[in-house]
């Protein structure tokens, strides 16, 4: 669950003034997600590929019903003419809906912490001794699935343990439950919310394509009876025809494709991420319940409810108490160039080069440029905690670790104030200084 964090001087939350309302979830989201309709729809950033699908199913399908259903009623009773077009017309309808219910919804994404988990065994007890060495929080947990192990993973993006069978998509940047696939044909994530959409979609676009491609052919049959010719001067006399057998052809090589993998997937209770990464080629599926139970959790079973309410108001987080840097905790990542395992890509404070700042607090600027948040540091000395005075920087270390550590976006990092403000304070002294050197003396101001 998001929340604000506390203002520093009494004042409102993250982008709130005094006396206004905190912001929806939607509106402070740190996902890569865009919503519409006030938080009522949720997609991926890449939602302007959702148009492109639409505009592969709907055109055909126009081109269809006016140049063949249309003219086939003329070829069959009055009826049974006019059920071609409005069962091509009802079942574009019905893939549009699905194709909505599996981009436009949750799809089982996990709420980020506000803080790093407890370590277990942690009781508290250190919070003001300042002498005791931080906790480094476990990389991965070994939990018991129908009777088998399963190793879980700590993700340093959303601050939590992922559940079994959870990813943290590099796209939109969240922890979605029982991870399929990002498609970017729908602009979502196929995860456990949507899953079960995503194969109807893929299953009814397979068979609007076997009925435009049958009755293109019939239309075809039509003319060769009507007028005695072969099949290639029937074909002339139709060129759109020919055009929807050929793009339906390739079509259905696809999306019928897809759904027969899907069927084997489903069969065998995999996951599109599971299957290419050989999770279960040397080991048993803890997951595998047996064909058919396998098919009946997908499809009998009730979608759980979303973990997020995207229109709620985020509560404001309540002052926490200041705490010696020496009671905080670590992640597992820590002083490690370690890249994410799930998706396969370097965390972006990995690449991000000059002008960041490290988890042990120093600022590290070695070309002397601008920092990407905007503050110049100039010739700052990099290990600010050697070279001020104690008493100070005792003061001034004494905010939540887990804030100045952990609150951070995936592909962007945030200095926090109190570290620009101890910056500015160290570029006062160095002009104000006669040293000629370029580090930092506790002496001056």
């Amino acid at each position: 669950m998001y929340v604000v964090p506390p203002p520093k001087n009494g004042g409102g939350g993250l982008g709130v003034t005094d006396g206004a309302p905190p912001p929806m979830v939607f509106q402070s989201w740190k996902g890569s997600n865009i919503f519409f309709c006030q938080g009522r729809f949720i997609f991926g950033p890449d939602v302007r590929s959702l148009g492109l699908t639409i505009f592969l199913i709907v055109a055909p399908v126009a081109v269809f019903c006016v140049f063949v259903a249309r003219k086939l009623m003329d070829d069959f009773s009055h009826h049974l003419g006019i059920s071609i077009i409005v069962v091509a017309v009802a079942f574009t309808l019905y893939v549009l809906g699905l194709l909505l219910l599996t981009s436009g919804r949750d799809p089982g994404i996990i709420p980020r912490n506000a803080h790093p988990p407890e370590p277990e065994g942690y009781d508290g007890s250190a919070e003001g001794g300042g002498q005791t060495p931080p906790l480094r929080l476990p990389r991965t947990k070994d939990i018991n699935v129908n009777g088998m192990i399963v190793r879980v993973k700590y993700c340093d993006t959303c601050m939590l343990y992922r559940p079994p069978r959870c990813s943290h998509c590099s796209i939109c940047n969240n922890c979605v439950e029982r991870f399929d696939h990002h498609c970017p044909w729908v602009g979502q994530c196929i995860g456990l919310r949507n899953y079960r959409f995503f194969f109807m979609f893929v299953f009814s676009t397979t068979l609007l394509c076997i009925y435009v491609f049958g009755f293109c052919w019939v239309y075809i049959k039509r003319i060769m009876d009507a007028e005695g010719t072969s099949i290639w001067k029937a074909m002339k006399h139709t060129p759109a025809s020919i055009v929807l057998i050929i793009y339906t052809f390739i079509s259905v090589w696809f999306v019928g494709g897809l759904t027969v993998f899907h069927l084997y997937l489903i069969s065998t209770n995999q996951t599109t991420y599971e299957n290419f990464r050989y999770r279960y080629d040397r080991r048993a599926n803890p997951y595998n319940k047996g064909v058919v139970d396998n098919f009946k959790e997908i499809f009998c079973t009730s979608i759980s409810p979303s973990k997020n309410n995207f229109r709620e108001r985020v509560p404001r987080e309540p002052g926490l108490p200041p705490r010696m840097v020496g009671g905080g905790f670590i992640s597992p990542n820590m002083g490690k160039a370690v890249g994410d395992i799930e998706t396969g890509r370097k965390h972006a404070w990995e690449e991000a080069g000059a002008g960041v700042v490290d988890y042990e607090g120093r600022l590290s600027n070695d070309d002397g440029v601008e920092n990407k948040d905007g503050g110049g540091f100039g010739n700052v000395s990099p290990d600010l905690s050697q070279s001020l005075p104690s008493e100070n920087m005792e003061g001034r270390a004494a905010m939540h670790p887990r804030r100045s550590s952990w609150g951070r976006k995936s592909g962007s990092w945030e200095i926090s104030p109190e570290v620009l403000a101890l910056a500015a304070g160290v570029g006062e002294s160095n002009r104000v200084g006669s040293g000629s050197s370029g580090s930092l003396t506790t002496g001056t101001r």
